[in-house]
Formats: structure tokens, C-alpha cells, sequence
């Protein structure tokens, strides 16, 4: 399958892991970057979550992670309001990486839908729906 129209390209985070998840977004058609393979190992490990906000969202990438305390954090909230970053976060910090690459693919739909209103967002991705968080 190819990569879906409307759905840009996708960043995911540290948070998801640097093979299983990405591996099977992959295999189901889905182009992206991880954070490892932007800015190298062991370089990925020390990358605030400030810089690749403003480093994606500047390239036009969508980011997939499940570290929702980014809505909470000033610094953060700032990087995703500036730069009008798109994001989507996991609800549950505790899945494998299976059910976590199964929870973003059941909401494609949805999520390639909301990558068609501009960001700045954030949304959580539940197991099936997403839902519009507020940044503050």
C-alpha cells in the first residue's frame, strides 16, 4: 500500500521506539523518519523535545508519539503553538509496540483528515478514535 493522499509525512519520536513501531508503519505503507534516523545515534538520545517540534514542524512533518506531558510543558506548548506543529500522541504509555502501531493505523482515517486542517494540534490517539486536546 502506498503511502496515503493527504497524509503528510511522519516523524515518530523516541517514545515509539526506534524499530518495532517503525517497522510496522512501514509495512503498512506509511513513509517516515524516526528521531534516530534524523539526527543519529547516539545524538537521538540527547534531543529535546523543543528541537524536534520546531525541526519537524518546520519541514511540513506530522509527529507521532506517546509522550503527552509535551501539552503541558511551557517550552514545549511554545514549539507546537510557533511553529504550528501537528501532533498525535498515544494514550497509553504501557502498549506493545504491535498495539501501538495497530492503534495509529485504525485511526488513519481520522488522523489524515485532521492533517488537513493546518496546526498548530494535538491529539490523542485512542485505540479507536482520536480526540482534539487543548495545548494549555
Amino acid at each position: 500500500m502506498p503511502h496515503p493522499d493527504g497524509l503528510p509525512h511522519i516523524f515518530v519520536d523516541r517514545s515509539l521506539g526506534r524499530i518495532a513501531v517503525p517497522r510496522l508503519l512501514r509495512d503498512a505503507g506509511l513513509e517516515l523518519t524516526t528521531l534516530a534516523e534524523h539526527y543519529g545515534i547516539p545524538q537521538d538520545e540527547n534531543i529535546a523535545d523543543v528541537t524536534w517540534l520546531t525541526d519537524t514542524a518546520q519541514l511540513g512533518w506530522v509527529a507521532f508519539m506517546k509522550d503527552e506531558r509535551i501539552r503541558r510543558r511551557p517550552g514545549e506548548q511554545q514549539a507546537v503553538r510557533t511553529h504550528r506543529a501537528r501532533c498525535f500522541y498515544l494514550t497509553r504509555q504501557n502498549l506493545p509496540g504491535t498495539v501501538m502501531a495497530d492503534w495509529l493505523l485504525t485511526n488513519l482515517p481520522a488522523i489524515i483528515a485532521a492533517c488537513a486542517r493546518p496546526g498548530p494540534f494535538l491529539y490523542a490517539v485512542h485505540a479507536h478514535q482520536i480526540k482534539k486536546m487543548d495545548l494549555d
